[in-house]
């Protein structure tokens, strides 16, 4: 399956500012063709690029003031399977996070899945999520968790994502938080997912049930939102003035969310 993704971002720099981008598809996926672009008032910047031990890949710009516009294209192929987990992601991703509460949770994640394990538990909880809460633009706001989902049962994928993650591992399922691109996906925008780690194997979860899991693009992993956000900045003030995202397929699967999927 041939995928071919892009974002567009412009935005207004109140003074000299330090950015941190996460737009770029995963080092682990092979591209056909890529491009990056940062321009500022006419003048292209150069980025530092930054790769983690996941395969995310950061581009670090230091820039400003002015209207900064970033254009990323890529046109990527079949990937490998994700790699199998290790010790120290496995005590990583059973631990609580700043945006997956999953201390908090145990109580009711053992109250909602008191006997499931495995898939069949992977599968409940994607369900529960699904079921429980209203996909709800503009209700939620960037210090949210899933503790906050869980209470308000409205919110959007990011939180969709760490309820879902925050309620594995609470029943011990190690999992964590993915950011992608998204062929299929309506509204178009970038898109989150959760995945569990389940016989040896990541397996993704989208509880929101919006797009097609095989056609998914890998950007960054993490414990929550906090790892992967598509933009970070310190020192002086920016504001996005428009975001616009494209994820394509040349074929679009169809996805009843029941049978395990991989995210490369």
């Amino acid at each position: 399956m041939l995928r071919t993704v892009s974002s567009h971002q412009e935005l207004d720099l109140r003074g000299r500012t330090e950015m941190v981008f996460s737009i770029a598809v995963s080092a682990h996926w092979p591209t056909a063709s890529e491009s990056a672009n940062f321009v500022l008032d006419g003048e292209a910047q150069q980025p530092t690029e930054l790769v983690d031990a996941r395969g995310t890949r950061l581009h670090s710009l230091i820039a400003g003031p002015g209207r900064l516009v970033v254009d990323y294209a890529a046109t990527v192929e079949e990937p490998p399977a994700p790699a199998p987990l290790n010790e120290l992601d496995r005590v990583e991703y059973l631990r609580p996070s700043r945006y997956c509460e999953s201390d908090a949770l145990t109580p009711t994640a053992r109250s909602l899945f008191p006997s499931q394990t495995g898939h069949e538990l992977v599968q409940a909880v994607r369900d529960w999520v699904s079921q429980n809460l209203r996909y709800t633009p503009g209700v939620s706001v960037a210090t949210d968790g899933a503790e906050h989902s869980l209470l308000t049962r409205r919110g959007v994928c990011r939180d969709y994502a760490h309820l879902t993650v925050a309620m594995l591992r609470a029943k011990d399922v190690p999992a964590r938080y993915a950011s992608v691109y998204a062929p299929g996906l309506s509204p178009m925008d970038f898109h989150a997912v959760a995945e569990a780690y389940v016989d040896g194997a990541w397996w993704v979860v989208d509880s929101t049930g919006l797009a097609p899991r095989q056609s998914l693009v890998r950007i960054a992993t993490g414990r929550d939102a906090a790892d992967v956000a598509f933009l970070s900045n310190h020192w002086a003030d920016l504001f996005l003035q428009n975001l616009v995202i494209t994820a394509t397929a040349d074929v679009l699967p169809v996805d009843d969310h029941r049978s395990p999927v991989q995210l490369a």
